[in-house]
């Protein structure tokens, strides 16, 4: 304390556990103004006075209320107008919950998703019943040499959307069923994105219902499917089974997530039953 009554700002700030520059962010915005300015020495002092306003701009802080905010409060301080206050900043965390849960959930779904590619059992045709789900697909007829072909496509898809990333890994590719039954596996009809429970989309959304279908995971991408698909035209075959509608050709791990080719994992599903 270097002034009867007055402390100086550093001691403020070693009170009041911040910083010296936050106090002097305070007083440049016009939130706390020192007691008493040396302008010899430019040394800014603060009395007790101050401290109960200094510990209410603290508290507010701490509940995340901007400043602008906290500055009206402190020009027109009424209860009504603390518990308006308050009211407000608690929607407001509820709100920033509900996002951050949603965050959570995604980054969980990817998380199962890459760990579930990354123990696949490669070229194993599988039948599997698959759970209902939602996608949003256009209409596009394109053969796929490289990832950069489906580019246009997906932006299509995303171009109302807030957050593109929230589709990271969540694209596919689908061939219809009348070219499937004709083996035709050099162009795509439709390009697709998978949407998790909690996705919020701007556009049509088409729900599929539960199907059956038989599923193969190879190394690799789209370029390399055609094979695969022959693979599970000739399973269908074999096992009397019956093409029920469009492929969903999904690459588990591709150049979103590593520029390693040999890492990357698709996923084939064609719906059948039997005949």
């Amino acid at each position: 304390m270097e002034k009867s009554g007055l402390f100086q700002i550093g001691d403020v700030a070693k009170m009041f556990h911040l910083s010296v520059g936050t106090l002097r962010h305070y007083e440049k915005v016009g939130l706390l103004q020192p007691e008493y300015i040396d302008y010899k020495t430019g040394y800014r002092y603060y009395s007790t006075r101050q401290f109960e306003c200094l510990n209410t701009i603290r508290y507010l802080r701490v509940l995340d209320m901007p400043l602008e905010q906290i500055a009206d409060f402190l020009n027109n301080r009424d209860v009504d107008k603390m518990q308006l206050m308050l009211q407000q900043q608690k929607e407001l965390v509820i709100r920033k919950q509900n996002e951050l849960k949603i965050i959570e959930n995604k980054i969980e779904h990817r998380l199962k998703q890459i760990q579930d590619a990354l123990s696949s059992e490669f070229d194993m045709i599988h039948i599997k019943q698959i759970a209902a789900r939602r996608i949003a697909w256009i209409q596009n007829t394109l053969s796929i040499k490289s990832y950069l072909d489906l580019e246009t496509s997906i932006r299509q898809l995303e171009q109302y959307q807030q957050d593109a990333v929230v589709f990271l890994g969540k694209v596919g590719v689908g061939i219809s069923k009348e070219k499937l039954l004709n083996a035709q596996y050099d162009k795509y009809d439709m390009v697709f994105l998978l949407l998790d429970h909690e996705d919020v989309y701007a556009g049509t959304i088409d729900e599929l219902q539960e199907e059956t279908c038989v599923i193969l995971r190879f190394c690799g991408s789209h370029k390399e499917a055609a094979t695969q698909y022959e693979k599970l035209a000739d399973f269908i075959k074999d096992h009397k089974l019956c093409i029920t509608g469009f492929s969903k050709e999904i690459t588990m791990i591709d150049y979103g997530i590593t520029d390693d080719t040999k890492k990357f994992v698709t996923e084939i599903q064609i719906p059948i039953q039997p005949i």
